[in-house]
């Protein structure tokens, strides 16, 4: 299956960034419930080591994604970590409630850019487009993909608006327009919908992301480990740059 990129609503500026933030509050709780990050902890454990770090510096956080279970988990091997969340359409409730579940855990208000980071922002960064930038600073990266380019991964994402449904009564904190936006006006399952499949047919393939890597202004300054993993009935694509 060819990549297709299509836009994606919560990328748009026009699109309503109460609406965007209901859709990054589900994914954050549906991250955290089902810990579907599990089988990267060891990925990310060995990027901090490499790159002698104690700091995430997480690249469009969204609603803070599945950092709160993470979290403890790093914790368990390194009790002094900290995570700074970050996005280029902040969703500060969502960070603000997300810190106060960790000391740990802070966030910046104002918008990042994942292309032009702050060069005294420091720390192993999380997320994908941030990769040349990163190459550019000298820092480490380790990039996660949730889903993969394929019919099973397109074929699950129609299930999506069920079970933004069935969640929805049980994210905190509770908003009463998300009620509102969900079972009344049901515009957040159909965006949650259109977004998961658009970011399925986006994703880069192993293969790909080799391609993508070698691409790259001086790529061979670094140490690159590309695979993917399974996570229950889906896997994870993953990609760990770290400076020779």
């Amino acid at each position: 299956m060819s990549r297709i990129h299509l836009f994606e609503f919560e990328d748009q500026k026009w699109f309503p960034s109460f609406l965007r933030n209901y859709g990054t509050d589900f994914l954050q709780f549906l991250s955290n419930m089902s810990k579907m990050y599990n089988p990267i902890i060891p990925v990310l454990e060995k990027g901090l080591e490499v790159a002698g770090m104690n700091q995430i510096l997480d690249l469009g956080s969204g609603g803070g994604g599945g950092l709160l279970w993470l979290n403890e988990e790093l914790k368990k091997n390194n009790p002094d970590i900290k995570i700074v969340l970050t996005d280029y359409y902040p969703n500060t409730t969502a960070f603000e409630y997300t810190s106060k579940q960790a000391s740990n855990i802070s966030y910046i208000k104002t918008p990042i850019d994942a292309r032009d980071v702050p060069k005294d922002l420091k720390g192993l960064r999380t997320q994908f487009l941030s990769l040349q930038n990163a190459v550019d600073s000298n820092s480490s990266i380790a990039i996660f993909e949730g889903q993969e380019r394929s019919f099973i991964s397109l074929f699950a994402m129609f299930f999506s608006p069920i079970t933004v449904l069935l969640m929805t009564p049980f994210i905190r904190p509770f908003k009463l327009g998300r009620i509102l936006f969900t079972y009344i006006i049901p515009i957040v399952p159909i965006f949650v919908l259109w977004d998961g499949l658009v970011s399925s047919l986006r994703t880069y393939s192993v293969k790909e992301m080799h391609q993508l890597v070698n691409s790259i202004d001086k790529h061979k300054s670094y140490d690159w480990e590309i695979n993917k993993v399974k996570s229950g009935p889906s896997v994870i694509l993953y990609l760990l740059g770290t400076p020779k």
